[in-house]
């Protein structure tokens, strides 16, 4: 039997996972309903927490935050010799904590995140990390792989996983708002939002950032791809468009400008333009 806490759409589509891979799996959300939906995929909603744990084979939490996991986990009513794997997004501080604390009470705990969408969930595919005592990583794989497309072990250090988790999720949010500035910049040049996507059909950024990610922390700025001077000549060009047409400002530009000037400011004009992280490496 193995338990399902949190039926999100996260949890729902593990649980229609599981039940397709011949799992017998309870189910036990917050918001009983939610748990009650999937009794139609042949799961076992169950009203109590701890009921839903019971003697189960393993625990997979699936919820909001650090303190919806601790509440759970408190509310479930742990045994000693339970293996509780935990895919919610949480602080590196939550996941040590809750690691050393379940440990001295005989429980295993595992933090194992996720980069899955709800239908990712349901059809065992995307990217989940996990990280932390060899021993217990070990065993846990061979149970955790067939939910994912990737299972991705980071490290020994029990927060690594959680730790990845937010760095990922912070390149989405600064892509999601690179996009926010495309559109602007595309509506003060007259293009509809869908045209400014029509870029991705032919240019395909993707492949270049393992590379420029290596260039900026390698400090590899001599010899530049872009130089300084003519990243921010095109920044200036950005801005002036935006400027002439009278759009919605941008919202990302100016902080990297502002980077540029300084960059610029030390002398470092002729060189790659990612010599603007310096200041954050040394």
């Amino acid at each position: 039997m193995i338990t399902i806490l949190g039926t999100g759409l996260l949890g729902s589509g593990f649980t229609r996972a599981l039940r397709r891979q011949g799992h017998d799996v309870r189910v036990w959300n917050r918001t009983p309903e939610r748990a009650k939906a999937l009794a139609e995929t042949g799961a076992i909603p169950v009203a109590d927490a701890a009921e839903a744990v019971k003697d189960a084979e393993r625990i997979h939490v699936i919820v909001s935050d650090d303190a919806a996991v601790d509440a759970v986990l408190a509310g479930a009513k742990l045994e000693a010799g339970a293996r509780v794997f935990d895919h919610t997004t949480t602080s590196t501080a939550g996941a040590r904590a809750r690691t050393a604390k379940w440990k001295e009470q005989g429980v295993t705990y595992l933090h194992a995140p996720v980069f899955m969408g709800p239908q990712n969930a349901a059809e065992s595919t995307g990217v989940m990390m996990i990280s932390g005592d060899r021993a217990v990583v070990e065993r846990a794989k061979p149970l955790l792989a067939p939910m994912t497309g990737k299972l991705v072990d980071v490290g020994e250090r029990v927060d690594a996983a959680a730790g990845m988790k937010l760095l990922g999720n912070l390149f989405l949010m600064a892509l999601s708002a690179g996009f926010m500035d495309m559109i602007s910049l595309g509506s003060s040049m007259g293009f509809s939002p869908a045209e400014v996507g029509s870029l991705f059909e032919f240019f395909n950024p993707g492949a270049q950032v393992p590379t420029r990610f290596a260039r900026l922390t390698e400090k590899a700025y001599e010899n530049p791809s872009w130089e300084l001077a003519m990243a921010r000549k095109d920044a200036l060009l950005m801005q002036q468009e935006v400027a002439t047409a009278k759009g919605a400002p941008l919202e990302m530009l100016p902080t990297v400008i502002a980077r540029m000037d300084a960059a610029v400011a030390a002398g470092d004009t002729h060189l790659d333009w990612t010599v603007i992280a310096k200041h954050l490496l040394g």
